[in-house]
């Protein structure tokens, strides 16, 4: 079934509007174009999209996993998929490919948010989906503290409504600001991409939010009775980057 696209054509760009901290720029061969990740929960398996403004009058949706084979130019009047025009209006953008949020409880971060939704370099490369990862503060306790959604903040459907209401906030701007104030440290045994730690040498305040020092480690991790390793042994560590000059990498899958 197919729709014409004159609305979905404004909904596009209501997307881009609404949702600054989901939009980033992909390189489309003929210079960069805002795009965004776009979560499509309506259907039987989560799939994933991505929405880019190619031109003033022009939008293209193309699947996550290129083999999925959606790929649909947007324009006013001009008719769309009915799946197309269900992503639009019923999806979910993702914050973009390494941005970094925080969980705020009592106006203290107590948990990191980590998104990963970069693409595969090649046509051969498997193709992982976008996620978030919730790094809580080590010492901190799971009901008090941690969010409901910990487990899949993705899955929570509710991501943009903590951001409204103030208790997801954006933690890059900061970071970029205040360096050798915060590194990602790879894990040293390196067993995936989930495995590593963000150091926080200093408490940050400000005024809406602060973010105390400390080790944050993957949730799971925390779950199992793993302790942290000391912010001193992590840090002196190869590979610890410093997120005001560089975006938090990790070993891919």
């Amino acid at each position: 079934m197919s729709v014409l696209s004159t609305s979905l054509f404004s909904a596009c760009s209501r997307l881009f509007s609404r949702y600054p901290l989901a939009v980033t720029t992909l390189d489309a061969g003929d210079g960069r174009h805002p795009s965004m990740v776009v979560m499509d929960r309506t259907a039987r398996s989560t799939r994933f999209f991505v929405l880019t403004e190619a031109r003033d009058d022009l939008f293209v949706i193309r699947s996550w996993n290129r083999r999925d084979g959606v790929s649909q130019i947007i324009r006013p009047g001009e008719p769309v998929s009915g799946v197309v025009g269900r992503v639009i209006t019923c999806g979910m953008p993702v914050p973009y490919d390494g941005a970094l949020l925080g969980w705020v409880t009592d106006k203290q971060v107590t948990v990191m948010l980590a998104v990963r939704c970069e693409r595969p370099e090649t046509w051969e490369d498997p193709t992982p989906l976008p996620e978030i990862w919730a790094m809580p503060m080590a010492g901190t306790s799971e009901l008090l503290h941690w969010p409901p959604f910990t487990a899949s903040p993705l899955g929570d459907g509710r991501l943009w409504e903590y951001v409204e209401w103030g208790e997801i906030v954006d933690v890059g701007p900061r970071l970029t600001r205040c360096a050798g104030r915060a590194f990602w440290v790879p894990s040293p045994d390196r067993r995936g991409p989930r495995h590593g730690y963000i150091v926080v040498t200093a408490d940050l305040r400000g005024v809406e939010y602060w973010l105390p020092a400390g080790v944050y480690a993957d949730h799971w991790t925390l779950r199992e009775g793993v302790p942290a390793p000391p912010a001193e042994y992590l840090l002196a560590l190869p590979g610890a980057v410093d997120l005001a000059r560089a975006p938090m990498t990790s070993p891919r899958r």
